[in-house]
Parts: C-alpha cells; sequence; structure tokens
C-alpha cells in the first residue's frame, strides 16, 4: 500500500462514504443479500408511468412519440427517423482521435464476439437417431443507446457488434433526441453507427422507446415505419429497465441493465489511490449510481476515503459524484477476510467487480455472481468500457446471480432438429407408449404405434 498517502489529515477524508461492518457476522444466503447497499427501489412510482408510456406509444404510435419527446426532450418531431445524411455527416464532422478511438473498441470487440459464437452439435442417439442443436439468429432487432447525462457512443459498438457477429439482418438504434443538435440524438452516437453499418437509427428515448421497438410504429410513410423487432437490448436508467421488464414476453430483453455499479475486493496491500479513483470513475455516470468497496482492512478502508475527498476535489463532475458516493447505494463493506469478502462479493453480484488482492486471479476465478470481473491493477472498469474487448451491456442490481451481459448467444435462439428413421423409432416405441399410458395421454403413444400399423403406407 502507498502509506505516503496516509500522511493526509484525516480531516479531510470523505466521511459521507458510510460503511456496513460485517467482521464477526454469520449472515449466508438471503440474510446476507439483504444487508447489501442498494438504491432504494422505485417500485410502483416507477412502474405505473412507464406503464402508462408503453400503453400510449402502442395505441397512438407516432402521434405519442411526438408528443414524449416534446414533454421529456423538449423537442419537436415530425419523424423520429435520423436522416441518412446527418448519419454521414456526424462522421465526416467527427474528431479524428475520437474515431480512431472507436475503431479500435470495434476492432477489439469484434475479435472477441466472433469468438463467441457457438457451433452446432449434432449427436446419432443411436442408428438412425439424429439430434441437432442449432443456433439461428434472431430477424430483426432493437438496440437502445442511452443520453442524459453523458453521450455513450461505446455502447453503439458493444449493442452492435454481438448482434452483427451473431448473422441479425436487421439493426436499429434508438437513442433521446437532443435539443441542442437539433432534435437529433448526439452526432458521436451517430457516427458510431455509421461507423457499424448501421443505417436506422431513430431519435427516441426511454422508456417509449422500448415500446416503439416492442410493439412498432406505423409511419405516415414506408420511410418512417418503425418495424417491431423480435429483441431488444441496451442500458438505460430505471424507465428503460422498468419498460424491458414489463414488456418481457412481448418482445426477448437482455437484462434489466440500469444504472452503473461497481464493487472492488481489495486487501490491505491494494493502492487506495486506484481504488478511489475506480470508484469516482463510476460514480460520475450518475447520481444513483452505485460505488462499493469490499475489504478486510480498516486502514485500507479509512485511506480510501481520504483519497475520494482529495480525488473529488479535482473532478469535472464533482457534485454528481458526491451524491453517488453519499447514497444508501454505495459505502465501504467491511469483512473478515478475502474469503469473507469472496462470499459478500456473490451476495452482491456487482455489475463490474474489480479485484484487488494478493493472488487476484485465484480469487477473481472462485467468483459466481457478477457482470464483468476484472482482475488486478491493470484491469480497471474504463477498460471495459471502452477498449478491452469485453462488453460493458452488463446486469445491475444482484441481477447478476442469474442473469449475464450482453453476448453474442443474446441474438441467437437454439432450435432442435430430431431426424429418426423407421428403425430408429421403432427402437423406442415401446417406452414412448409406456411413458404416454403412463401420463394419461394415450394419444401420444397411438401417434407413434400408427406408423407401423399394416394400413401405414411407408
Amino acid at each position: 500500500m502507498n502509506n505516503s498517502l496516509a500522511q493526509q489529515s484525516p480531516t479531510d477524508s470523505f466521511t459521507d462514504f458510510r460503511t456496513i461492518d460485517l467482521r464477526g457476522s454469520d449472515l449466508t444466503g438471503a440474510a446476507l443479500s439483504e444487508v447489501m447497499p442498494r438504491p432504494e427501489v422505485g417500485g410502483s412510482g416507477v412502474e405505473a408511468p412507464v406503464a402508462a408510456i408503453l400503453a400510449d406509444v402502442r395505441e397512438r404510435g407516432l402521434l405519442a412519440l411526438r408528443e414524449l419527446a416534446l414533454k421529456f426532450d423538449g423537442v419537436e418531431q415530425t419523424s423520429p427517423r435520423v436522416p441518412r445524411e446527418a448519419l454521414s455527416r456526424a462522421l465526416a464532422d467527427l474528431d479524428p482521435e475520437v474515431r480512431l478511438a472507436l475503431a479500435e473498441s470495434i476492432d477489439r470487440a469484434r475479435r472477441f464476439a466472433a469468438a463467441q459464437v457457438p457451433g452446432d452439435v449434432e449427436v446419432e442417439i443411436s442408428p438412425g437417431a439424429v439430434v441437432t442443436h442449432k443456433w439461428i439468429a434472431v430477424r430483426r432487432v432493437g438496440l437502445y443507446v442511452p443520453g442524459g447525462l453523458a453521450v455513450y457512443p461505446s455502447s453503439v459498438v458493444m449493442n452492435v457488434v454481438p448482434a452483427q457477429a451473431a448473422g441479425v439482418q436487421s439493426i436499429a438504434i434508438a437513442s433521446p433526441p437532443q435539443k441542442e443538435f437539433g432534435g437529433l440524438p448526439h452526432p458521436v452516437i451517430l457516427a458510431a453507427a455509421e461507423m457499424l453499418g448501421i443505417a436506422e437509427v431513430y431519435a427516441i428515448g426511454g422508456a417509449q422507446a422500448v415500446a416503439a421497438f416492442a410493439y412498432g410504429v406505423d409511419g405516415e410513410t414506408a420511410e418512417d415505419t418503425l418495424e417491431r423487432v423480435d429483441v431488444v437490448t441496451g442500458p438505460g436508467n430505471i424507465f428503460v429497465a422498468t419498460a424491458k421488464r414489463l414488456l418481457k414476453g412481448t418482445v426477448g430483453i437482455d437484462a434489466e441493465a440500469g444504472t452503473t455499479e461497481i464493487a472492488v475486493l481489495a486487501d490491505a496491500d491494494a493502492d487506495p489511490r486506484l481504488i478511489a479513483a475506480d470508484l469516482i470513475s463510476q460514480a460520475e455516470h450518475d447520481p444513483q449510481a452505485a460505488s462499493v468497496l469490499i475489504t478486510d482492512s480498516e486502514e485500507l478502508a479509512s485511506m480510501v476515503r481520504i483519497q475520494l475527498s482529495a480525488q473529488i476535489a479535482t473532478t469535472k463532475h464533482a457534485e454528481r459524484v458526491r451524491e453517488a458516493l453519499a447514497g444508501q447505494q454505495s459505502g465501504t463493506i467491511l469483512v473478515d477476510d478475502v474469503e469473507h469478502g469472496i462470499a459478500v462479493c456473490d451476495a452482491y453480484a456487482a455489475e463490474h467487480l474489480e479485484i484487488q488482492t494478493a493472488d487476484a486471479a485465484g480469487v477473481a476465478a472462485r467468483i459466481r455472481n457478477a457482470g464483468a470481473v476484472f482482475v488486478g491493477e491493470y484491469s480497471p472498469v474504463s477498460l471495459g468500457d471502452y477498449c478491452a474487448g469485453s462488453n460493458h451491456v452488463l446486469p445491475t442490481g444482484g441481477t447478476a446471480t442469474f442473469a449475464s451481459g450482453l453476448n453474442v448467444t443474446t441474438f441467437l435462439k437454439a432450435v432442435q432438429v430430431i431426424n429418426y428413421d423407421r428403425a430408429a423409432l421403432a427402437e423406442v416405441s415401446q417406452h414412448i407408449t409406456s411413458l404416454a399410458d403412463a401420463e394419461d395421454l394415450p394419444a401420444h403413444g397411438d401417434a407413434v404405434t400408427v406408423r407401423f400399423s399394416r394400413n401405414h403406407n411407408m
């Protein structure tokens, strides 16, 4: 640990970064999960207005989208479709350094996505009995790219690249209209779409974008018509996440990728300067962002608070960062040792989890629940946000216990193909009729035996 940092006065400590002391506790399972730092649940306060937006878009389509764009974004729209020339102009005007960075991000993401594409599996169960597990891309997807407090061209890359690698043929993007850009999404988002070859882009934000994708929208012309999609993916705020949850079943969704969160599991030898920087990096996204330190070192926790105070003072979005770090969703969790810390990490199930301990790779290998795991000092979350090759659209709010981050298989469905010949069916016909009788479904058995009756034409 960099002990020179400890020379700063304790009065410079960021005291609003709360502490949950779990040392000596025997909490496990659900009890442990319940004490994790979480934001206040929106509940019915969010679901009711989101449900109203979904119903409005379904009922009134384009008219509803126009009114919602004016209400939430201050933008008057005739059509939400981004003109083709706006995409090419955005790319032509893009800062060369940003274009170079996006090109590198795209290349790395494509290499990792290509390696994820699963192969079909064909098994000959017995002679003449073949079962195939076949992967097929969904036909059409809607990809949501958030706006709001920041600009996310990186989310264009993270959504589009795995969909293209999966073989999706029809891809549409929606991103909130921006008043300062003539009612279009941010030009860097448009430029990223153009770099990736996506021509169908809509200036629609929030829950209404998810609804438009799920239901489709009839336009006044063919160009304005938004065809419904099979799958909606992409991160967003609590309104977007709630819309995705409410529409699951109407349309496929990836996961409830809500407000960002980071957890750092660190021991006494970790560098508090790096930990503070990483906690701040995610806190600057949103006042509701979660930043959590999990450590067995009270001294390290104190040093991190000192570093938070020092670094917040110089960061651009200091007010937003302070609010996020002072929120009930953020703080330090003190544990007995790294073993205890692993259990806490699995209970928290972070979107982003950094491991800054001795034998970081070994500790990381034992983590079960996380959207993405970043190993060691030189794998910060920022790397994954932009240029690691991994995907930054990840499950939040503890859903990493069962959900995966966005990947190629998000855009694929598995179809089973069964191909038996006469002899192969005969081999199991008695088993089928026995099981059919046991379930009191005799017609199931009859559907097999009829194929071997004397009157059946072979």
